[in-house]
């Protein structure tokens, strides 16, 4: 029968709209039945012949299905037995019986009521190649179930007993656990070979999902059932240990710290050493000595700010205000610190600044550094290298010791919680070498931009990015760093302070600094700017504010017991009243009290403290030609003096000296405060000009003072510190200061304030600073006739300074 003949067979029937099932002929099918309009086709097929159309709907989510909505193909089923349930609910059993084709659709109320025709699948010819296909179809069939064990065997036996391809494809898609579209797709295919190679084709390829579903299922249990293991395990030994009274296990112990560990989301090499060092302490025996090194380990890395940073907060406007808020003076190094605050802004990533602030103890080294981390938004961490002599302070020791522990630059991080704080390195020029190590070595990597991206500490054995870190580094005596380190570092020089910026910070800074400190109102205690500079010049002479503070300090003291006693008293400090407040000056006025001496010159030295007065005093006495050198010179300040007397003996004649002096007088050349060690090339004119002057005896200017190295022919060369120098001279009231002509160019460095109060002379050769120096130009011997004996002046007495104003007995006096 052709198709066109069946439409014309047409006949009307209930439609039940079917939501994910497909109904094949020969298939016995039970549902449950609830939607209004399935029930109303139900009850209007049991009143005529039993017989329902079931087709299936297209959208699974459309609950009130129309005609559009239904697929075209489905099949006409008997019913067989309904079942109604006490929800009101319908359960179905139907038979299907054959192919039908929804022509129209003749209504959708109450029910859908379908136009149908029957459609009957078309005759083939059976050859071999179909009866190849039959046979590929249920071997396909017979691997899909050895993957899908739940297949009833009485359909197992119906598959081998079809010989027909449509009843093949039938049966078996009606059976199997198939997408509703896909079994839709076989219904509506009349032709059986072709509709049996669309079932081989789905059988392939829900035999490859099925075959991927099961590794994955394998895989997924072996993995469960590793864990469940691991899970009982645990919980066993956990038990135990709760039994024991040892709840503080290691495995939980470890437990704890591997969920710290992936909550950091540290770098992935660090976290992978952590989680195995966290296998190490699972395996540790309870009470393990290991086990609690481990934990601290694992607890000290966790505690580093691996991924923690802040932003820079680069303002210059603020930067300024910061610094002249902390800090007055220093004009040109908040000028440098603001260049380099402006170079950090217009390149974020830059790297490798690492700054350098070397000059004399209190002129605010540390403040600054603690200035420029509150202009840049920073954590600020000190770390003190005084006196630093093991390189593990710096690197850190290896776990192996007893007791070890991370080195300053790691623990300097941890302390501030970032990863880009700003980190004073305290006095390095003080860190010393011995055996342990050379910690100035072990800076090099961490103040090396090229090698600090990966530093190693040796306790934390894992690489620290050490990049984002500003460092600053502070020291009293550049010469004392290494080169190696100086060279990584950008320096800027703090010079002494003026008297007249003493004055400021006192008055600005130090006094009400003191005040709220000791509990004293401005109202209570008033300091007169005639007591400040008073105390400035009679009671501290220094390069920083530091003495000056305590003396303040000393004041307040002595003050704040009187209004302990008295509440409503009030002092003012005058000058006269210091005198009562501090006692006696310590340091009087050089200016007023010094006079033109034979055999005593002013020379100047530089010190880690700044630079100093460095008195010299020649006496000439009847004797062999001896020569004596005290006051604890070292070799190149002996070697000096050594070459200044022989300077004088090439020009006797010409200053008037008697040729054979060095076999008639003894010659004892002596530096005051003898208990401090002095060294260096810079006093060689100075000695020239007191031996001049004890050997002529003609007195030397008290106003003047000097400093040079001399040659035997009587050349002065350049020297070191001169602007160091040049502020000790200032401070002393110095009116003129003779300086090697080589040193013209740094007077460009000397404060403007020094330049205005002292008058500097370039000297080429020590004739012209004799010429300066004395009081009158020595004459020249005509000849040894002409010469008459000389009398040895008596050295009048040099006043002695007091102990305050010098260093340490351990710091040495270098006139470089």
């Amino acid at each position: 029968m052709s198709r066109n003949t069946e439409l014309q067979n047409t006949f009307t029937l209930p439609a039940l709209a079917l939501r994910g099932l497909v109904m094949f002929p020969g298939m016995l099918l039970q549902f449950d039945v609830g939607r209004k309009k399935s029930v109303e086709a139900l009850e209007s097929a049991m009143q005529s012949d039993q017989l329902i159309f079931l087709v299936a709907q297209k959208n699974l989510g459309d609950n009130d299905p129309d005609g559009s909505q239904i697929y075209k193909t489905g099949v006409v089923a008997k019913i067989r037995q309904i079942i109604r349930r006490s929800d009101e609910g319908i359960r179905l059993f139907a038979e299907g019986l054959y192919r039908a084709e929804v022509i129209s659709v003749a209504k959708t109320e109450p029910y859908l009521l379908t136009e149908l025709c029957r459609v009957e699948t078309a005759p083939y010819r059976k050859t071999t190649r179909s009866e190849a296909l039959i046979r590929y179809t249920q071997s396909l069939f017979e691997e899909y179930i050895q993957n899908y064990s739940h297949i009833p065997p009485d359909i197992v036996i119906g598959v081998i007993q079809k010989k027909d391809c449509g009843e093949l494809a039938d049966y078996i898609a009606a059976n199997l656990s198939l997408d509703y579209t896909e079994k839709q797709k076989i219904l509506e295919e009349l032709n059986p070979v072709r509709r049996l190679q669309k079932l081989s084709m789905v059988l392939k390829k829900e035999i490859q999902i099925l075959a991927l579903e099961a590794k994955i299922s394998q895989r997924a249990k072996e993995q469960i059932d590793e864990n469940q293991k691991e899970y009982f395990l645990r919980e066993q030994m956990r038990a135990i240990s709760e039994e024991l009274g040892e709840n503080d296990s290691p495995q939980q112990d470890a437990d704890d710290l591997k969920a710290r560990i992936k909550k950091a989301k540290l770098p992935p090499l660090q976290e992978e050493k952590l989680l195995k060092e966290c296998d190490r302490l699972m395996k540790m025996p309870e009470g393990s000595h290991e086990a609690s090194v481990i934990e601290s380990y694992i607890d000290t890395c966790l505690e580093l700010p691996w991924n923690k940073s802040t932003k820079d907060r680069i303002n210059l406007k603020r930067a300024k205000r910061i610094l002249d808020r902390d800090h007055y003076g220093l004009t040109k190094v908040k000028e440098r610190i603001l260049e380099v605050l402006a170079v950090r802004k217009l390149s974020p990533d830059i790297s490798g600044q690492i700054i350098c602030l070397v000059g004399p103890p209190g002129v605010g080294k540390t403040s600054i550094a603690h200035s420029i981390a509150e202009a840049l938004g920073r954590k600020y961490v000190r770390v003190s290298l005084g006196g630093v002599r093991d390189e593990s302070d710096i690197v850190g020791h290896r776990r192996t010791y007893i007791g070890s522990m991370p080195g300053r630059i790691i623990a300097a991080l941890k302390q501030a919680g970032t990863n880009n704080p700003l980190i004073l390195l305290d006095e390095i020029d003080k860190m010393g070498s011995n055996f342990r190590g050379d910690p100035s070595s072990a800076l090099l990597e961490v103040l090396d931009p090229d090698q600090n991206k990966s530093f190693y500490d040796h306790y934390i054995d894992m690489p620290f990015d050490l990049s984002n870190v500003m460092f600053l580094t502070t020291a009293n005596d550049a010469s004392e760093i290494p080169e190696p380190l100086y060279d990584r570092m950008d320096v800027i020089t703090l010079g002494s302070y003026t008297h007249e910026e003493k004055y400021h910070i006192a008055a600005e800074h130090l006094i009400p600094k003191q005040l709220k400190k000791h509990g004293i109102t401005p109202k209570m205690l008033k300091i007169t700017p005639a007591a400040i500079h008073k105390l400035i010049d009679a009671y501290t002479r220094e390069a920083g504010v530091r003495n000056l503070e305590r003396q303040i300090a000393a004041i307040c003291r002595k003050c704040a017991k009187v209004f302990v006693e008295d509440k409503n008293a009030k002092i003012t400090v005058t000058p006269e009243k210091l005198r009562e407040l501090l006692g006696p000056e310590k340091y009087k006025d050089e200016t007023a009290n010094k006079h033109d001496m034979v055999g005593l010159v002013n020379g100047l030295a530089w010190t880690s403290v700044g630079g100093m007065m460095l008195p010299i005093e020649v006496a000439v006495m009847d004797g062999t030609g001896k020569i004596e050198l005290t006051g604890s010179l070292g070799d190149v300040m002996k070697e000096s003096a050594k070459t200044a007397i022989s300077c004088i003996r090439t020009r006797a004649s010409a200053l008037g000296i008697s040729h054979d002096f060095y076999t008639k007088y003894d010659i004892h050349i002596h530096a005051p405060e003898g208990a401090v060690p002095k060294d260096g090339p810079s006093a060689g004119t100075a000695m020239a000009t007191a031996i001049t002057s004890a050997l002529c005896n003609i007195p030397i200017r008290h106003d003047v003072a000097m400093t040079g190295e001399i040659t035997l022919l009587g050349r002065v060369l350049p020297i070191g510190g001169l602007k160091e120098k040049s502020m000790a001279a200032y401070r002393n009231g110095i009116k003129t200061v003779i300086i090697p002509a080589d040193n013209e160019p740094d007077l460009e460095e000397i404060d403007s304030v020094v330049k205005d109060h002292v008058h500097f002379e370039p000297v080429e050769r020590i004739d012209q600073v004799l010429k300066i120096a004395l009081t009158r130009v020595p004459t020249p011997m005509c000849s040894e006739k002409e010469a008459e004996p000389r009398t040895v002046p008596t050295v009048p007495k040099v006043p002695v300074q007091t102990p305050e104003h010098k260093p340490t007995e351990q710091s040495s006096v270098i006139p470089q």
